[in-house]
């Protein structure tokens, strides 16, 4: 048996660093199935312990090494409701795969990929669930976005027997899957297969509506006869430095430069309305998975000179090792140990260049990392037409702030506990509004708890309703 993944079958550098399409290209049926018979079917299967929504792993590897593709579906989409977007973008490295016992060797079993695989087979035969839904007689559920989180609550609620319907303020649902995540990693196709068959399911989506304005939390459930509400509103309001020069023309928030590209498909500008100036040089600041994003993008959108800036050393980057990689190989220049000081702006307001100095590694911080300490005397000017800053966002407080009673942090995050639960009777939370900027996998498993807790309080409160 080897101690090597399967490679992924991927777009040459040169090739896909000016096109959209998707980089990573699947595994076959015969690739899958080899890199099946590299899982050893462990009868205590440590891998599950980092499976967030708990799908039953060798379970359905068992069944591609068998061939038996459909059935490996089945077995995944009994926990995932979204298998083909969470093969693609979950950093398995530090969940499932993480604890492979064949990892402590060598490489652990692809999981992701073989997730992938399934769930794209499944996808091209137009395979059905052989699960249905229960019907909707035991309730009505609002979901208030449109995002993993909310997805995976609303596929578990409409599973279990109730009216689910999903409110989302832009105009398609899929959260971060479709505004966020670029389409060379996570083609919106896949999103909105995924979605359709969560419709099927009987789950309602309402898109356009904001809650908050549209409707508030208080009067889904008092007026529109809603027996829970579950809030999956995300982390979209982005961060900035607050250094001169960040309200020039040319500087983005990652957000608004990734929705455009992303959900309102400025690439393909001017034949859509939604434009992006993006010039010859563009620097993206930060070194998460999102900056990877933004700084990827800038190249397919024809920039000669992509810089990342980020102030520590590549050992503390936070993004995925594979789109660190995937960057590097497309040509991204990165500027280690570098922060921004300023922007600097032209005549008519536009970005000309940006100022940054040189740091050092001191004592670690708070977070455990070192410390980026200024090299005094080391600014310099770094010519750029764009400054895209990913340096993280937090949550909207819209929702909050028309909701009495519903207990927020100093962060602004909505407070729950590990059910969902939140200090409002009948409304529960999960995934980023609640932890701040996380995973995919992780909204989907506070999803998937929020769904049961939430199940369990209707029954409970219908219950106490007859007995009184």
């Amino acid at each position: 048996m080897s101690s090597l993944k399967h490679k992924m079958p991927e777009q040459a550098s040169a090739e896909r660093r000016r096109n959209f399409d998707e980089v990573a290209l699947g595994y076959g049926p015969e690739t899958a199935k080899e890199e099946a018979k590299r899982c050893l079917q462990c009868k205590k299967a440590l891998c599950m312990n980092g499976c967030p929504v708990g799908v039953n792993i060798p379970a359905f590897i068992k069944h591609i090494q068998e061939a038996d593709f459909d059935a490996a579906i089945d077995v995944i989409k009994a926990k995932n409701n979204l298998p083909a977007v969470c093969g693609r973008v979950c950093p398995q490295e530090d969940q499932c795969e993480k604890f492979c016992v064949i990892g402590k060797k060598g490489q652990p079993v692809g999981i992701g990929r073989l997730e992938r695989f399934a769930a794209d087979y499944a996808l091209r035969r137009g395979h059905k669930e052989t699960g249905k839904a229960a019907g909707n007689e035991l309730g009505k559920v609002a979901v208030v976005g449109a995002g993993p989180a909310g997805l995976s609550a609303a596929g578990d609620l409409a599973r279990i027997g109730y009216k689910v319907t999903v409110f989302e303020a832009l105009h398609a649902p899929g959260g971060v899957l479709m505004y966020g995540i670029p389409e060379f990693r996570l083609p919106k196709t896949i999103v909105r297969q995924e979605i359709e068959a969560l419709k099927e399911l009987g789950v309602d989506i309402v898109v356009n509506a904001i809650i908050g304005k549209t409707f508030t939390i208080n009067e889904l459930l008092t007026e529109e006869g809603y027996d829970a509400v579950f809030i999956g509103t995300g982390a979209g309001l982005p961060h900035f430095m607050n250094i001169p020069g960040e309200n020039l023309n040319g500087v983005y928030s990652a957000n608004e430069f990734l929705t455009r590209v992303n959900l309102m498909k400025a690439y393909k500008f001017p034949e859509v309305g939604t434009p992006v100036r993006i010039g010859k040089s563009v620097a993206v600041v930060g070194a998460g998975n999102v900056a990877m994003d933004a700084a990827r993008t800038a190249l397919r959108l024809k920039a000669e000179k992509v810089y990342i800036l980020y102030r520590r050393s590549e050992a503390e980057m936070p993004a995925r090792a594979e789109e660190l990689e995937h960057a590097k190989e497309e040509g991204v220049e990165f500027r280690l140990l570098t922060a921004p000081v300023q922007i600097v702006g032209d005549e008519c307001g536009a970005v000309q260049a940006i100022e940054c100095i040189n740091m050092e590694l001191g004592e670690p911080d708070e977070s455990g990392r070192s410390k980026p300490v200024p090299v005094a005397g080391s600014n310099y000017l770094l010519t750029v037409d764009t400054v895209v800053m990913a340096i993280g966002q937090g949550p909207n407080p819209l929702v909050q702030d028309t909701t009495p009673g519903l207990a927020v942090n100093k962060r602004g995050n909505i407070v729950a506990d590990e059910t969902g639960a939140t200090s409002h009777a009948g409304v529960f939370a999960g995934g980023d509004i609640v932890t701040g900027a996380a995973t995919v996998i992780l909204a989907m498993g506070a999803g998937k708890k929020a769904a049961a807790q939430i199940h369990a309080y209707i029954q409970n409160t219908k219950r106490n309703s007859v007995e009184t």
